[in-house]
Parts: structure tokens; C-alpha cells; sequence
């Protein structure tokens, strides 16, 4: 008998030994959402959410995406979510009180774990409208954060490392752009006074520094429908050596409503492009895609010491899953 009773105690000790996982916790407290069984949560690391191209009054895929964003957050304990812009379709706002932010914004990403801060760029769809109201909302929203429209923010991470997360405004450097009158006060816009801040913010002597990620709308490369647009390989041109030089760790973008990562052989910075959070169309692959997906969804990330682990997600109707994980390594 006493045997019997060491063994329960000791079954006992181990099942109260356990250390419970955000979901499992917040499903403790009495969290009404979904786990998302495929999507690793690992111990003390350091996650946020990505996702981009959204504000469509809740129509299309959004109000899906936008529910397993909060799941994904609770699941993973997040600290933040990133917008890669167009945040509002078809025109921007107006104002800071346009209706807009309500019904394509605080009545669409309702999940409690979703009041987290937002750190958002700018894309060409918000330009058509008033990208001042867009900055100005940061004085208005709790969660909303775009205190200008180039911007960075430094995180202090468990390891007592930093993450430098880089937002900057990718329209006025778009050639196409400047040659159209339609985009506000874009063609206003000083591109070599933000190249000059991105030198200096990009390029500090801290060696506190172990990631740098460089948050913008417009991207790189792509295998979808924009793959051999002028634009984007302008923008390439532009910045592909630029993001090598200072070491930045992955380019995160949207403007194509789908999800890709691609890295060039040669090239030491990663692009990871999620603009599924509403409107998906076709997508495609380029010589150098590592994964490419026409499916609503978003992606996570989480830095652990020296792995910047990235899990692309798809949203369906009533779930989510993981559709493909790629991880960055790192010596420092």
C-alpha cells in the first residue's frame, strides 16, 4: 500500500512539476479560443506576429485571419504584432475618425490577446488617402503605433541581447509612385533624409544588438504577380546591398496577397513576405523562393538566443495550421 501511495505522489509531483504552456494557462483562466496544435511554443522565447495587406471591413479572409491571429498570440504568448501596411482599402482614412478604423480595425481584431502594441507600416493604399491620420491614431489608440512614417523600436530580449526592429515607409523610394499624382503628398517626401536615418539607425555601434529587422511595404522579390514588375526590381536595386551591408537579419514585407520567403544565395538577408491577412491572389515561385503559399494567413516569429524561427500560418474557416517553418541561425 505505501508503495502504491510514494507512486501517486510522485505521478502527482510531476503532473504539478509541469510547466503549462501560454495556451494551456490562458485556457486555465478561462480563455474561450482555440489552441493551434501545430504551432511550436518554445520556453522563454521571444515571439510576435506578422501579417499585412488587411483592412477590408472585415471581408474576404480577414475576419479569419484575424481570429487565428488571436489564437496564434495566445498560443505564443506574443509581444506584438507588425503590419507591413495597406491597412485600409481601397483609399486609406480620412481621418482619425473615420469609420474605417472601426469597421476594418477595432471590431475585427477583438481577441483579448490582440491589444497588444501594433507597429505599423505604411503601403501604397493608405497614401490615397490621409497618412497623417494614420500617424496621428497613435495618440488616440492604445495599440496602434506609427509614431511617424519611418520609425524603429529596440527590445530587450531574455538572453539580455536586443532586437532593433526598423519600420520605414517604402513608398516614396518606388520609381513608378513618384511618376503619379494620385499617391497625396508621397512625391513630398525627402527619400535621402530617410536613407540617412536608416544609415545611422541601422548602422549604431552596439554590439547589444543580435537582430535586425527592417519592417516596409513594398518587397524585394517575388514569385507572384509582381515578379518581374519594374517597381519591385527598382526596389531591389535599392536596397538588397544596403539590407547586406548592415547585417539585417530578415526584410519584412507585404503588397502581394500572399506568403513567401525567399533568399538569394549570395545575399545575407531573408524576405519574408505576408500580405494574406485579407485577399489572396495567385502566388508563384522565383529561382530563389524557399516557400510560396496563396492562402490567407500571417506568419510568427520568435528569437530564442541564436534561432530566429519563422512558422507561416494558414487560416481556414474554422482553424489554423502551420504550413512551412524556417529557421535562421546565427553565430553571435
Amino acid at each position: 500500500m505505501k508503495k502504491i501511495l510514494y507512486t501517486l505522489s510522485l505521478i502527482a509531483l510531476s503532473l504539478s512539476s509541469h510547466a503549462q504552456t501560454p495556451f494551456e494557462y490562458e485556457k486555465s483562466t478561462g480563455y474561450s479560443g482555440n489552441n493551434i496544435p501545430s504551432l511550436v511554443y518554445k520556453d522563454d522565447s521571444f515571439n510576435f506576429l506578422v501579417m499585412g495587406d488587411f483592412g477590408r471591413v472585415g471581408d474576404y479572409y480577414q475576419r479569419d485571419v484575424a481570429r487565428e491571429m488571436g489564437n496564434a498570440m495566445a498560443v505564443l504568448d506574443g509581444e506584438f504584432v507588425v503590419s507591413v501596411g495597406d491597412n485600409f482599402y481601397p483609399n486609406g482614412v480620412a481621418s482619425t475618425e473615420d469609420y474605417h478604423w472601426i469597421s476594418s480595425f477595432e471590431s475585427i481584431y477583438t481577441n483579448p490577446s490582440l491589444y497588444a502594441d501594433w507597429y505599423v507600416a505604411l503601403g501604397n493604399h493608405d497614401y490615397l488617402g490621409n497618412v497623417q491620420a494614420q500617424v496621428d491614431y497613435t495618440k488616440v489608440s492604445r495599440r496602434w503605433n506609427m509614431p511617424d512614417r519611418y520609425y524603429s523600436k529596440e527590445f530587450k530580449l531574455d538572453n539580455g541581447e536586443k532586437l532593433l526592429l526598423v519600420v520605414m515607409d517604402t513608398n516614396p523610394f518606388i520609381d513608378g509612385y513618384q511618376k503619379s499624382s494620385k499617391y497625396g503628398d508621397l512625391r513630398e517626401q525627402d527619400t535621402a533624409k530617410q536613407m540617412k536615418w536608416l544609415e545611422e539607425t541601422l548602422g549604431k555601434a552596439d554590439k547589444s544588438i543580435q537582430w535586425k529587422i527592417v519592417v516596409g511595404h513594398h518587397p524585394m522579390y517575388s514569385g507572384g504577380k509582381r515578379k518581374t514588375n519594374k517597381d519591385t526590381q527598382g526596389f531591389e536595386q535599392k536596397f538588397a546591398d544596403f539590407f547586406d551591408k548592415h547585417k539585417v537579419d530578415a526584410y519584412i514585407c507585404g503588397h502581394e496577397h500572399d506568403l513567401q520567403i525567399i533568399k538569394p544565395k549570395d545575399r545575407y538577408t531573408t524576405q519574408f513576405l505576408s500580405g494574406a491577412a485579407s485577399e489572396v491572389r495567385p502566388s508563384g515561385e522565383m529561382e530563389h523562393t524557399i516557400f510560396a503559399a496563396a492562402e490567407p494567413g500571417f506568419m510568427t516569429f520568435s528569437i530564442l538566443d541564436k534561432e530566429l524561427t519563422v512558422q507561416v500560418v494558414k487560416a481556414d474557416k474554422e482553424d489554423a495550421k502551420v504550413l512551412y517553418t524556417h529557421t535562421i541561425k546565427k553565430d553571435k
